[in-house]
């Protein structure tokens, strides 16, 4: 089967982006939702793809080079991308394989030890599900596979589901990452269990400030507990997130802290002690570009008034995981904020995903969580 592309499609995936939209496909066949189709720009054959359209991203690039996908053509890929994740040591638990980035678009996979946690996002990858588990069975062992239903299926026409694969998974596990440890729910956490992307940054920000930390939209504690200051304080709007950070603080003995349940913004409006660490690592505010005014206004909010917690000399830790808040927002917001509460904020560090979650230059979006820490001079 084939698809035709216009002008402006085939202008980007000559710079090998992965994405066709709606709008862009000029003719195509009607047929299931994931079929492999070959695209075509007039008479030029550009790539193959899986196409969906129900989808407003309607055809996610497979390959640039005409093939067949059977089974040894996703077991290279998957064994292409577990061998480049044998660079991180330091813990039991990261990303093995991250959708297109791993030119394996709609495929999630987390490795827990010896428990796989996937989820198929996109009709495509659904519908080589049997064939992707038997591979990874195959290729790493494991004591049991779970499926995370993701919501985002739902714009694809699939059923969201949950449901173990194969085997049996742990319904509570410890991660080891350097010398933390962190109980997660691997079937109600949220992603796929834990905040796997931010391990890098744990470790950077947990480095500075040791007397007061405020760990804000705190979710497992990560951030709070690696910085290990004589006084944490988390917050955290979720009873279940709320009850995981009390047993990882005592998993890490971390002594004198307290776990506030509390909408953040509404906890601002209060708040009087002052901190010489403040991290701010909020739920994706815009997932959308039509999302971008509101978030940017409730960035501002979260800024300006952790500014008036931060002790001088104190850091300022800014994350968005949405690739609609990018890292210059994050920098543009903070100066204007830095304004109005007439202080000056220095640049310590550029921060993004670990690498486990890759970031392909000809594939902009997967540059999906950036922050920056700043000191306040």
């Amino acid at each position: 089967m084939k698809i035709y592309i216009n002008k402006s499609a085939y202008e980007k995936l000559k710079k090998r982006f992965l994405w066709i939209y709606q709008n862009e496909i000029t003719k195509a066949p009607e047929c299931d939702a994931g079929s492999v189709v070959d695209v075509y720009y007039k008479d030029t054959y550009v790539a193959t793809a899986f196409y969906n359209s129900l989808s407003k991203i309607s055809a996610r690039i497979i390959s640039f080079e005409k093939t067949h996908l059977d089974k040894n053509f996703f077991k290279k890929r998957i064994e292409k991308a577990i061998k480049k994740r044998e660079l991180i040591k330091n813990t039991n638990s990261l990303r093995l394989i991250h959708s297109e980035a791993d030119f394996l678009p709609g495929l999630i996979v987390d490795k827990y030890g010896d428990n796989l946690v996937v989820s198929f996002t996109t009709a495509g990858m659904d519908n080589f599900k049997g064939i992707i588990i038997e591979i990874l069975i195959e290729l790493l062992n494991p004591k049991g596979i779970y499926e995370k239903g993701d919501k985002i299926r739902e714009k694809e026409g699939l059923e969201v589901i949950n449901q173990t694969l194969y085997g049996s998974v742990d319904d509570e596990f410890v991660i080891v990452e350097n010398d933390k440890k962190f109980f997660t729910s691997l079937k109600e956490g949220q992603k796929t269990g834990f905040f796997l992307d931010q391990r890098k940054n744990r470790k950077i920000v947990g480095e500075f400030g040791n007397e007061k930390t405020l760990d804000l939209f705190a979710n497992a504690g990560g951030f709070g507990i690696y910085a290990n200051a004589k006084f944490t304080k988390f917050v955290e709007i979720s009873a279940l997130a709320c009850s995981q950070i009390e047993k990882n603080c005592t998993l890490n003995n971390l002594k004198n802290y307290q776990i506030i349940k509390a909408d953040v913004f509404k906890f601002l409006e209060n708040e009087k002690e002052k901190y010489d660490l403040i991290i701010i690592d909020p739920p994706a505010f815009a997932k959308t570009k039509s999302a971008r005014k509101g978030a940017i206004k409730g960035w501002k909010y979260l800024i300006v008034n952790s500014l008036k917690l931060l002790e001088e000399g104190g850091f300022l830790a800014l994350f968005s995981c949405s690739h609609s808040i990018t890292s210059k927002d994050l920098l543009d917001l903070a100066l204007s904020s830095a304004v109005i509460e007439k202080c000056d904020l220095e640049v310590i560090e550029f921060l993004k995903q670990d690498i486990d979650h890759p970031y392909l230059l000809n594939v902009p979006n997967s540059l999906y969580l950036t922050g920056v820490l700043l000191r306040r001079v």
